[in-house]
C-alpha cells in the first residue's frame, strides 16, 4: 500500500491501489457527477459511514475492454516444451509450464488499465479508486449503478471483512452494485463473496444471484449535487 502525505488533483487521476489524503475528497465532491452515502452492514465495520463519489461515467471505449476481458475466449498458453535437446527424453529440462490465464485475471488487468473515475471513502485515511462507473436506468425512474475498484475492498482493512458465512471469491477487484429507486434511495451489495456476470448490452457487469447476497451498503442515498 502506498501512502502519500499530499496529493495534487492531477496526481489523483493516476491509477493507484489506494489513495490516502485528508480533506481533498471535498474538492472532488464539489465537482462530482454523482455522490452517494450509505452505512456499512454485514461486515466487520458495520455502521461505518461510506461515501462514494463518481467524477464521471465510464465511456463506451473505456467499458469495452473490460467486457471483452470477461467474455472473450481464453487462448491456450504457448507451448514452451518440445522433445528436448538431442539425447533428451522430453521437454522438461528448464521449460516451465505457463501460468493459465483466467477471465478473473484478465478483467483485473483491464480494470487497473482503465482511468480513475471515482472514489470510495470511509472514516479511514485510505480510500479506494474506482476504475469503472456505469449507470443503467430502470423502469419507474430508478437506476442501477455499477462501480469496480482496482483492489478488493477488504485487501487492506478488516472493516470490509464479511461477517456472515460463505466462502469469499478470489477476485483482485471489487464490484459494487447500487440499486436506487426514483427517490434516490436504496441499497448496495459487493462482490466480496458473490460472483459477477457481464451485461454485454449495457457494456457493464452485475452480481449473480443479487437477491441472495447480503446487503453491504444500507440506507443508501444519492446526494443532490
Amino acid at each position: 500500500m502506498r501512502r502519500f502525505a499530499f496529493l495534487s488533483k492531477a496526481a489523483l487521476a493516476v491509477a493507484v491501489p489506494v489513495v490516502c489524503f485528508y480533506g481533498v475528497e471535498r474538492a472532488f465532491a464539489a465537482g462530482a457527477m454523482a455522490s452517494f452515502t450509505a452505512t456499512a452492514a454485514n461486515v466487520a465495520g458495520a455502521n461505518e459511514t461510506v461515501r462514494i463519489e463518481v467524477i464521471r461515467w465510464s465511456t463506451d471505449a473505456e467499458r469495452d475492454p473490460l467486457v471483452q476481458a470477461w467474455t472473450q475466449p481464453i487462448a491456450p498458453p504457448p507451448s514452451n516444451g518440445g522433445r528436448g535437446g538431442r539425447g533428451g527424453r522430453g521437454g522438461r529440462g528448464g521449460d516451465a509450464e505457463a501460468t493459465p490465464r483466467t477471465h478473473e485475471g484478465l478483467l483485473a488487468e483491464a480494470v487497473r488499465a482503465a482511468p480513475v473515475v471515482g472514489y470510495v471513502w470511509t472514516s479511514e485515511v485510505t480510500g479506494f479508486s474506482v476504475h469503472h462507473a456505469t449507470r443503467v436506468p430502470n423502469e419507474g425512474g430508478g437506476e442501477r449503478i455499477i462501480l469496480i475498484t482496482d483492489r478488493r475492498l477488504d485487501a487492506f482493512s478488516n472493516l470490509w471483512k464479511p461477517t456472515g458465512g460463505g466462502a469469499e471469491n478470489n477476485y483482485d477487484f471489487s464490484l459494487i452494485e447500487l440499486r436506487l429507486n426514483s427517490k434516490g434511495e436504496g441499497e448496495g451489495k459487493v462482490s466480496l463473496m458473490g460472483a459477477i456476470a457481464a451485461d454485454s448490452g449495457a457494456k457493464t457487469f452485475g452480481l449473480e444471484n443479487y437477491s441472495s447476497l447480503p446487503v453491504i451498503l444500507k440506507n443508501l442515498k444519492r446526494k443532490a449535487n
